[in-house]
C-alpha cells in the first residue's frame, strides 16, 4: 500500500515552499519535502512542464526561485485551516466581529473568497462568537511594526522615538534583532548604541521609526524570545530571592522567566531575580506555585507576602458582630 503525500501533493508543496522561500537549494528542498535530492529536483521538474518558470541560479547564494512575473494559483484552504484562521484573528483581535472595523473588513473578504462549502462554516463562526476585548493588550500600529520588521529582516539599524511611562519621548539609535509578540504586546528586541546594552520597547510606544544605512549582525546564539523574557524578568527595582521548600524539577514548570532565575539548591531551589510591583508579584505569581517556599531576601517583597497573609489570616477570622447607631 503507498503511504505518504502522493506526488500532486509533492509537488504543490514545492510550490509553496518556492513561494515562501526564494532561493531554496535542492538539499534544503529536498528535506523539506522528505524525499532525495533527485526526487526534489523532479518535482521541479513538474512544476516546468505544468508551465510555472522555476529558475535555477549556481554559486553559494543560488538556488531556486518562481520566474518574475509567475502567475500562482489561487489560495486554497482546508476547511480545518480556515475555521483556525478565523479562530485566531478572532482570538487576536475581538473587534474582527464587527466587519466596519478594519481587521473585520479584511476577514470578510478572506472569508468571502473561500469556496461557498468553506466559508459557510467560517462565515457562521465568525456570526455566532462573542469575544472579550482583553484591555490589556495594546495594539502597535501597523505601520510601525513593518517598519520594524523590514529593518530586522534587511538587518538595517534604526532611529526609533519611543515614550516611557511617563509619556516623555526620547530617541534611540538600534539594532533591530527581533520582534516578539508576547501575551498581546508587541515587543522590539534590540542593541541600543547609547547604551551599549540589549533593550526592549513596547512597539506600541514607539512613535516614529527612520532606517539608517548601517547593517548589522545579530548574535548567530540569539533565542528572540529567551532573550526577552529574560529581560523582562531582570533590572526592576526591588530584588527578590525566594527559597522553595522542594527540588528544581518540581517547581520549574510553575515559573515564569519574568519571575526571575531558578537555580537548584540540593533538594531545594531558589528563584533569583526583581520586580516592580512586590505586591503583584506576591499575588499572581508566588501564590500560584504550590510549593511551599521562604523569602530570603527583598524587604519589599517581605512586606508584600505580610499584607497578603494578614489579609487571608482576617478572612479566618470570627466575623465581628455588627453595632448599630446608640449601642
Amino acid at each position: 500500500m503507498r503511504t505518504g503525500p502522493s506526488p500532486t501533493a509533492r509537488a504543490l508543496r514545492t510550490l509553496e515552499i518556492l513561494q515562501a522561500r526564494p532561493g531554496v537549494t535542492a538539499d534544503q528542498l529536498a528535506s523539506r519535502l522528505g524525499v532525495t535530492e533527485r526526487a526534489a529536483r523532479r518535482y521541479v521538474g513538474i512544476l516546468r512542464e505544468a508551465g510555472i518558470l522555476v529558475e535555477s541560479v549556481r554559486g553559494p547564494h543560488g538556488g531556486y526561485r518562481l520566474g518574475r512575473g509567475t502567475r500562482l494559483p489561487p489560495v486554497v484552504f482546508t476547511q480545518e485551516q480556515a475555521l483556525s484562521l478565523v479562530m485566531a484573528v478572532l482570538d487576536g483581535q475581538p473587534a474582527a466581529i464587527d466587519a466596519d472595523d478594519p481587521i473585520g473588513s479584511a476577514l470578510s473578504k478572506v472569508i468571502r473568497a473561500l469556496p461557498e462549502s468553506v466559508g459557510r462554516q467560517a462565515a457562521a463562526l465568525r456570526a455566532y462568537v462573542s469575544a472579550t476585548p482583553d484591555r490589556r493588550v495594546a495594539r502597535p500600529d501597523p505601520a510601525t511594526t513593518s517598519a520594524l520588521v523590514t529593518a530586522v529582516a534587511d538587518r538595517r539599524r534604526v532611529l526609533v522615538t519611543h515614550s516611557g511611562e511617563s509619556g516623555e519621548e526620547r530617541h534611540a539609535e538600534v539594532d533591530p534583532w527581533a520582534v516578539v509578540v508576547r501575551y498581546g504586546r508587541w515587543y522590539l528586541l534590540c542593541h541600543s548604541h547609547r547604551a551599549d546594552a540589549i533593550r526592549t520597547y513596547r512597539i506600541d510606544r514607539i512613535r516614529a521609526v527612520r532606517q539608517l544605512p548601517h547593517s548589522f549582525m545579530p548574535p548567530d546564539d540569539l533565542d528572540p524570545v529567551a532573550a526577552l523574557a529574560e529581560k523582562l524578568g531582570a533590572g526592576w527595582g526591588y530584588p527578590t530571592r525566594v527559597v522553595f521548600h522542594a527540588s528544581r524539577e518540581k517547581v520549574a514548570p510553575w515559573i515564569w522567566p519574568p519571575m526571575g532565575r531558578l537555580e537548584p539548591d540540593g533538594d531545594r531551589c531558589v528563584l533569583v531575580g526583581s520586580t516592580r510591583n512586590p505586591t503583584m508579584y506576591v499575588q499572581e505569581w508566588l501564590a500560584a506555585v504550590p510549593f511551599d517556599f521562604s523569602v530570603a531576601a527583598g524587604p519589599e517583597l517581605r512586606a508584600a507576602v505580610a499584607a497578603v497573609a494578614a489579609r487571608f489570616s482576617n478572612a479566618l477570622s470570627p466575623a465581628r458582630p455588627e453595632t448599630r447607631p446608640g449601642d
